[in-house]
């Protein structure tokens, strides 16, 4: 490499399909932050794509349906990387999780194959295609990585937890906003379900430390090193955003009666009973040394609630459902 160019190189073409979305939010401002900056993100949220415009005022953003051929497809083929992101996490109808986890997969796998020059791709699956829960986001996103392990084409895949981080729409950021209206926040039954959130800061340094490495083929667990219990992160967050609600356990069967009646008026509700019932499925997921296979050190979950909610750039932004 010529010695007036940087290394690693800065001016890659990186196309983040799903970009818009939590992950995709915090990694286009950590690669920004490292000076990348040819940056294509793919998204048919509008809202959120205008959130992403509006916080990165000269980043490429285009509409697009994954699921559907269309000129995003040029970007994909003109793109040195490629980092999928695009997924359906909520919702109560199953065409969405196929349409969006599956079908889209499928097509932009289809558009890789086809590239003259293929671009190196990074592929986030989750934790939970080895979850004991069986709901339409499981489902999908097994369908999803058994999909790009048969297509042949090699890549990191990364299987995060439970994440949270700014732009946090659904999960903690949710929660947290939700205790700040409310006199009174309801846990279910005991709140002793053991989690290993993910902050995703942490994540994205992983997936940029994947394009800098050109890291080959494997699949990474990457779990959050700490575990802890439901009710107490939520302790926590409400230290941490200075929320006066009372916190107050509530029979299991009523929670979930009243998450079921939500949806009935809802349809794209904030938490479903499916996803009520897989944080109540016990899951306890593998902890490697990611911190040393990728040089990524861990943030302390404490330390990351803080800089989630009392960031002075990026803390008051919140996406849509």
């Amino acid at each position: 490499m010529s010695q007036d160019k940087q290394y690693p190189d800065k001016s890659i073409n990186i196309v983040l399909p799903g970009g818009a979305g939590l992950v995709g939010q915090n990694l286009v401002a950590r690669l920004r932050d490292r000076g990348y900056h040819n940056i294509v993100v793919l998204d048919k949220h509008r809202a959120n794509l205008a959130v992403l415009q509006r916080v990165q005022p000269d980043l490429r953003c285009l509409y697009a349906d994954l699921a559907q051929p269309g000129d995003w497809q040029q970007h994909i083929s003109n793109a040195d990387v490629v980092v999928m992101l695009q997924a359906q996490i909520g919702g109560i109808d199953y065409q969405d999780f196929q349409h969006n986890n599956v079908d889209a997969t499928r097509l932009i796998l289809d558009t890789i194959r086809t590239c003259p020059t293929r671009p190196y791709l990074v592929h986030i699956s989750s934790s939970v295609v080895e979850s004991v829960a069986d709901d339409f986001y499981t489902r999908s996103k097994r369908e999803q990585e058994a999909m790009v392990l048969a297509s042949g084409i090699e890549c990191p895949i990364l299987r995060p937890t439970l994440m949270f981080g700014w732009f946090d729409r659904k999960h903690l950021g949710w929660l947290s906003r939700f205790m700040k209206k409310v006199p009174v926040f309801p846990i279910p039954g005991h709140g002793r379900y053991m989690r290993q959130p993910l902050y995703v800061g942490d994540f994205c340094d992983i997936i940029i430390s994947c394009i800098e490495s050109r890291r080959g083929h494997g699949i990474y667990n990457i779990s959050g090193h700490e575990k802890i219990d439901y009710i107490d992160m939520i302790r926590m967050i409400k230290q941490a955003v200075g929320a006066r609600a009372l916190i107050l356990r509530i029979p299991y069967c009523l929670f979930h009666a009243l998450l079921w009646l939500w949806a009935l008026f809802d349809k794209n509700p904030p938490f479903t009973t499916q996803q009520l019932e897989a944080l109540t499925a016990e899951d306890e997921f593998e902890v490697i040394d990611w911190p040393g296979l990728f040089g990524v050190p861990y943030t302390p979950f404490k330390t990351a609630i803080h800089k989630t909610f009392n960031d002075s750039r990026y803390s008051d932004v919140a996406l849509e459902f």
